[in-house]
């Protein structure tokens, strides 16, 4: 019995696809999300070690907890997960995503299960992770709240979900499309739908129609004469990160 519809967009998918085999060239189309991945690297791991405890000083600190990287693509925040220790399962709906990520996971040294399966599906077969990175995917499926209740099933109680996308307004527009796709083709022109962007209270009441308590919201903001991204608590005008728990009872 189907306990979650599928929300992929085919054509979201295809975008991605077709980007497959330059997600580890920090110079090739994912040249943002290389920029990025620190930052994004420090919230994670300072959240997941907030909420469960871990010495993030010890060298295996997420030895134990079981991670989803949903939409995880090349496995950039799946191979760092690994790393830490946790049993990470990276999932993508995209198929040429996933040889990519398993030749280089391979050639790293780590053991990541890979598979070319949607976050529905996951939730379908009853799987139950400690932590779900929901990172810059929401913005790209046909029904963000179907999509979001499928990763609070996918939650052991107690779990954390950890979600990023991008802001609508004006100021997204044109740093987001005209900026990273047009001006400096950063990434190739219609990997985004500025009308599918959301807005942080539009997130929230998101998660929280999932059945998911957020404890936590911040900005990434990019410095563009250190040329590095940081962390905000006010700036959230662009791209944004949330942390959300799932209910113990």
């Amino acid at each position: 019995m189907q306990t979650a519809q599928n929300t992929v967009d085919p054509a979201e998918v295809a975008k991605f696809e077709a980007m497959a085999a330059e997600w580890w060239d920090p110079n090739g189309k994912f040249k943002p999300l290389h920029m990025l991945n620190p930052c994004r690297l420090d919230y994670i791991t300072a959240q997941i070690a907030a909420e469960f405890g871990r010495d993030l000083e010890t060298a295996r600190p997420f030895e134990g907890l079981r991670i989803l990287d949903i939409g995880c693509g090349g496995g950039l925040l799946s191979e760092p997960m690994a790393r830490l220790g946790a049993t990470v399962v990276g999932a993508d709906a995209a198929a040429g995503n996933i040889p990519v990520a398993q030749v280089h996971a391979e050639s790293s040294g780590l053991t990541i299960d890979y598979r070319n399966v949607t976050a529905e599906s996951l939730a379908d077969d009853g799987e139950e992770f400690d932590v779900v990175l929901n990172m810059e995917v929401v913005e790209h499926v046909s029904d963000p709240q179907a999509y979001t209740t499928a990763c609070r099933m996918l939650l052991k109680p107690g779990g954390l979900m950890i979600c990023s996308t991008i802001n609508r307004n004006p100021k997204s527009f044109a740093v987001a499309i005209v900026g990273a796709e047009v001006i400096m083709r950063w990434l190739p022109k219609g990997t985004h739908e500025w009308s599918k962007f959301i807005t942080p209270d539009e997130l929230y009441k998101l998660i929280e129609t999932a059945g998911l308590k957020p404890v936590d919201r911040k900005g990434f903001v990019f410095n563009p004469i250190s040329w590095k991204w940081s962390l905000s608590d006010r700036d959230l005008s662009v791209n944004y990160v949330t942390a959300s728990l799932k209910p113990t009872s």
